[in-house]
């Protein structure tokens, strides 16, 4: 009933996915972040991609598009907010202001030229012109737009007869604004659903047969990274059960005991996360894979009772003395081995980053969980399979001939025995010095710095998306939406926007050549001309001399029409930010209909987003900004969230990583009253971290937020090994090291396997920092198991044999 009711809470666990999610709410950066993003965040962006063939004509793509949007808009809030083809509204506002943009001067030169050149046509009509030699300019569009500055080749081009539309017109974009945010599974999923139904609907390719549609934008982004994470638990934890359930099996070899193992691993994972829901209500990144890692470091305390217990079995003991047998000889080395566990989970509670604190409580609580449903349930499973079948009724045949060869399991433990008698002194000294290589080598490693600055990875393989982002980097640079990769800030008052786009340009400028943080400050003010009540004479006036130039001939016809397009109408007045067309203002429109108040950073040309060193750069530019007035103004986003997670992770990293090292200690310590055992085992778990530190050095691994976890885990579960061979040859006394790997070596192999698949597992994940987790904690897993059943009988034979 317990179990039901766990899994019922368990499912509904969500996952978060978002960097945010693993630094505590607390953070000022965090705290920024939503205030921002409860204001601007609540409109998502989604691409609808139209692509021709070569034979698609251009005014087809254009008519597909311009049927889409009707279509789209009838779905009306909170699915689609806005739907456009094109800058046609914007277009149609700014075109006819164009003027209030140039320069005053500039006008004045412009009206000057203009009237210069009206009397050199008419001199010339007329045969009156003296002299031809230095002719004013002409009157041109091109020459014309240049004055308004809207010369600039790459804005006449961008827009095409005001469409998103690519330059050799086989690409036309659809940009939808939604309501719904791409972080909300269901109702983004529902979302796309009815956007997609009335792309259908509208049928793209009833146009021309060569067009073609596809989604991008964050909308899409946000449901198909949620999607690809919810399939990659799935696979990562149904690749590692069968992972483990194959090697108890092959240990073993009795269904009945895969059976048994297989209920009280499930019941324990159940519980712990079932409790996860309650104690915390959701997953992370870092704590999503913890399903795999909990049930195999979980099943080691069940094979530990279950090789005893089936070993006093066969030695013809009754079913109830065999139970107390196994649970009277397993208790301690097994609670030693979960409060140690459990412990190196714990450590990490004691950390300000949420991904480890998580993490921690997840761990530590499963530990000792899955060490109840031990010894609380096995025995009861096993009494039952007792009477339904009893354990001492062989099988017949090939099966009874193998099980009967295997009896106690495979022999895991026999090899390392066999190495350990053959050259003690030598294995324990190669031992010790490979450690202390590891633990020189890895001093120097740390000095250079192994951290992972590449973002690409950290995060998921994109190969598998690559349609999809190549549809979003298509619709970005074709719409050039504003906010796609800047970072936003929200001030308080927009008076603010001034002195505070100054503050950063002093930032910007002062910077050394190549380490400018950012390129751009953009805010709807840009919008609003300055001066506007001065240049509209002027530009009046500009009208009327190009109009009698025009009478006069002067202007070419195939200008005319693009001119005319510019010019002001007789009725211009000045206008401010709340006349702008909401298509122009969309970007700088909070979600109550504020303006003016958010401002964008877009990053430095040329430098990659994906560069943990630009983004600290860039965060530290603007994450605080004292305006002259002596208010403060905050800024977040991507850059300062990971700045922010980098520091804690460095912060947290050595405490966590010493307090577990304290707990294993003082967990060893009580477990062996303070006597020499503790020492056998402590020594050997020192050997295998110092192996662990010269494989990852070797192997030149980037230390991440994530594979950090693996260092601090390393002394709580590397410990068990030691912990269970020491036991054991405690019980035997001296010259009994040999027997305790050849009997207890294979169950502690076992528990080894069991807990490095639950890692090898996560190396099968398509998130970069998951699988780099995974590697690092199976080379720590490795390393403490040889260091167990080969450096410590080795050094316990040699100690034998020197007091004999």
């Amino acid at each position: 009933m317990i179990t039901a009711l766990s899994v019922v809470l368990a499912l509904r666990l969500t996952i978060q996915t978002g960097f945010e999610s693993l630094l505590p709410e607390t953070r000022p950066s965090v705290q920024e972040l939503h205030r921002v993003a409860a204001r601007t965040a609540g409109i998502s962006t989604l691409f609808i991609v139209l692509e021709g063939g070569p034979d698609t004509p251009t005014a087809e793509l254009r008519k597909a598009g311009d049927a889409l949007v009707p279509a789209l808009e009838a779905l009306g809030p909170p699915w689609v907010g806005s739907a456009e083809s094109g800058v046609h509204e914007a277009r149609a506002f700014l075109s006819p202001r164009a003027g209030l943009y140039a320069d005053q001067k500039e006008l004045e030169a412009l009206r000057d030229d203009i009237e210069e050149r009206h009397a050199y046509e008419v001199a010339k009509a007329t045969d009156a012109l003296l002299d031809d030699s230095d002719p004013p300019p002409e009157l041109d569009a091109a020459n014309i737009k240049k004055r308004f500055k809207l010369g600039d080749e790459a804005t006449a081009d961008r827009f095409p007869d005001g469409y998103y539309q690519s330059k050799d017109g086989k690409t036309l974009v659809v940009a939808v604004r939604s309501k719904v945010i791409g972080s909300d599974f269901s109702r983004g999923s529902e979302a796309l659903r009815r956007i997609r139904e009335a792309v259908d609907r509208v049928n793209p390719a009833s146009f021309h047969p060569q067009i073609r549609y596809g989604f991008g934008g964050d909308l899409q982004t946000g449901i198909s990274e949620f999607t690809a994470i919810n399939k990659d638990l799935t696979e990562v934890g149904v690749f590692g059960a069968l992972l483990l359930a194959a090697v108890v099996f092959l240990y073993y070899l009795r269904i009945r005991t895969l059976v048994a193992m297989t209920l009280i691993v499930g019941m324990g994972v159940a519980w712990t996360f079932g409790v996860t829901e309650l104690l915390i209500g959701h997953l992370n990144m870092a704590t999503g894979f913890l399903f795999t890692i909990v049930a195999g470091n979980g099943i080691n305390f069940s094979i530990i009772y279950m090789a005893r217990y089936l070993e006093a079995r066969r030695a013809q003991i009754p079913l109830a003395e065999a139970l107390d047998v196994a649970r009277r000889e397993t208790w301690r080395p097994t609670l030693t081995a979960a409060c140690a566990a459990g412990a190196a989970y714990g450590s990490l509670v004691a950390t300000e980053f949420r991904g480890f604190r998580d993490f921690g409580v997840i761990g530590g609580v499963g530990m000792l969980l899955c060490w109840i449903a031990t010894y609380l349930a096995l025995p009861s499973v096993l009494t039952l399979m007792e009477r339904l079948l009893p354990l001492d009724r062989e099988a017949k045949g090939v099966w009874g001939r193998i099980q009967r060869a295997t009896q106690g399991g495979i022999a895991f433990g026999k090899p390392f025995a066999g190495l350990a008698e053959r050259a003690p002194r030598a294995l324990a000294l190669l031992g010790a010095a490979v450690a202390v290589a590891g633990a020189v080598a890895a001093v120097f490693y740390v000095k250079s710095d192994p951290m992972e600055y590449d973002l690409r990875n950290l995060r998921s393989d994109e190969r598998a998306r690559a349609e999809e982002i190549r549809l979003g980097e298509l619709g970005e640079r074709i719409t050039g939406y504003v906010g796609t990769d800047g970072m936003a800030i929200l001030v308080d008052r927009p008076e603010q926007v001034e002195p505070l786009r100054a503050a950063l340009h002093a930032k910007r400028d002062a910077a050394p050549p190549g380490q400018k943080p950012f390129e751009k400050v953009h805010a709807l003010q840009d919008f609003v001309p300055e001066a506007q009540a001065e240049k509209i004479p002027i530009l009046l006036d500009i009208k009327e001399r190009v109009l009698k130039a025009k009478r006069r001939g002067a202007i070419p016809d195939e200008d005319w029409k693009t001119i005319e397009e510019i010019l002001p109408p007789d009725e211009l007045a000045p206008f401010g930010m709340a006349d702008l067309p909401a298509g122009l203002a969309r970007a700088f429109t909070e979600t109550d209909g504020t303006r003016g108040r958010i401002v964008y950073i877009s990053p430095t040309e040329g430098a990659s987003v994906d560069d943990a060193h630009y983004l600290f750069r860039w965060a530290d530019s603007y994450r605080r900004t004292v305006l002259p007035d002596g208010s403060v103004v905050l800024g977040s986003g991507r850059a300062v969230i990971y700045a922010d997670m980098w520091a804690a992770v460095i912060d947290d990293v050595p405490p966590a990583v010493l307090l577990s090292l304290f707990a294993t200690v003082l967990a060893v310590l009580i477990a062996f009253r303070r006597g020499r055992p503790s020492i056998y085992v402590l020594a050997s778990l020192l050997v295998g971290v110092g192996w662990m530190a010269l494989a990852l050095v070797v192997m030149k691994i980037k230390l991440n937020f994530l594979n950090f976890i693996a260092l601090p885990l390393t002394f709580g579960i590397g410990v068990d090994y030691a912990v269970n061979i020491v036991q054991r040859y405690t019980r035997e006394g001296t010259g009994g090291a040999i027997a305790a790997v050849r009997e207890t070596g294979g169950a502690v192999v076992l528990c080894s396997l069991t807990t490095a698949l639950g890692y090898i597992a996560l190396v099968r994940s398509k998130n970069f920092a998951v699988r780099s987790m995974g590697v690092a904690a199976v080379i720590g897993e490795i390393t403490c198991l040889f260091a167990a059943v080969i450096v410590l009988p080795a050094a316990l034979v040699w100690m034998d044999r020197r007091k004999s």
